[in-house]
């Protein structure tokens, strides 16, 4: 594989580079945000491992700018910034996987290798609908109707995730796992909240909803 690794970090980025390219791989290396997206615009690779906190131009707005130019390289981000809020902002912002720093090695190549496994999105995979709801995944814009929603980037990602599920139930503890990457219980409504700030922006507002609750196991979207 050809693999574009994108960090400042000299230390991390040898490390990196180096391992890779023990198991075959062709590995460039940049320390500068600017330079790294003029590089993974012009050359074709694999994979792009990508730090978040880079000089020139950061991390997230590096991938925003690549997925908005229609650039569906899978990204694993490589980074510090390891909370919750951090991990969806990443993936939010484009990127295919995440992994905090310090890591294993072994994982890391893992996952590069799960990400290259991975079919590229399609031009008609980056647009989901249900009804006159329409997610430009690329825009990072919903509109219904031909009317603009504003969401915030947890209401994005839970929307996202019941477009890409349309017509099939999603319970609780799938919801938690997925959009906030809590594989347990935290004895809170905060699922039920956020239903209910997207059913006010993407239903209320219009004749038909979209949402739905099926009593007793979770949600749906379906037009």
């Amino acid at each position: 594989m050809k693999i574009l690794v994108i960090e400042d970090d000299r230390t991390t980025g040898a490390y990196v580079a180096d391992g890779l390219r023990e198991e075959g791989h062709v590995v460039d290396v940049m320390e500068d945000g600017r330079d790294a997206l003029l590089q993974a615009s012009a050359a074709d690779y694999d994979v792009l491992i990508v730090d978040r906190m880079l000089p020139g131009l950061d991390g997230m707005a590096l991938v925003r700018t690549l997925r908005g130019a229609k650039n569906q390289t899978p990204v694993l981000f490589l980074t510090s910034l390891g909370g919750v809020d951090d991990r969806i902002e990443g993936l939010n912002a484009g990127g295919d996987d995440y992994l905090v720093k310090p890591f294993a090695f072994g994982e890391l190549s893992a996952r590069v290798a799960a990400l290259a496994r991975r079919p590229r999105a399609t031009q008609e995979e980056t647009v989901l609908r249900a009804g006159d709801l329409e997610m430009d995944l690329l825009r990072r814009k919903v509109t219904r109707a031909g009317q603009v929603i504003d969401l915030l980037p947890r209401e994005f990602a839970l929307l996202e995730h019941l477009l890409r599920r349309k017509g099939r139930v999603q319970t609780r503890t799938m919801l938690l796992e997925a959009v906030w990457d809590i594989s347990f219980d935290p004895q809170t409504n905060v699922v039920e909240t956020h239903i209910s700030r997207l059913r006010a922006k993407v239903d209320k507002p219009f004749k038909t909803e979209l949402i739905h609750t099926v009593r007793g196991s979770g949600y749906r979207i379906e037009a």
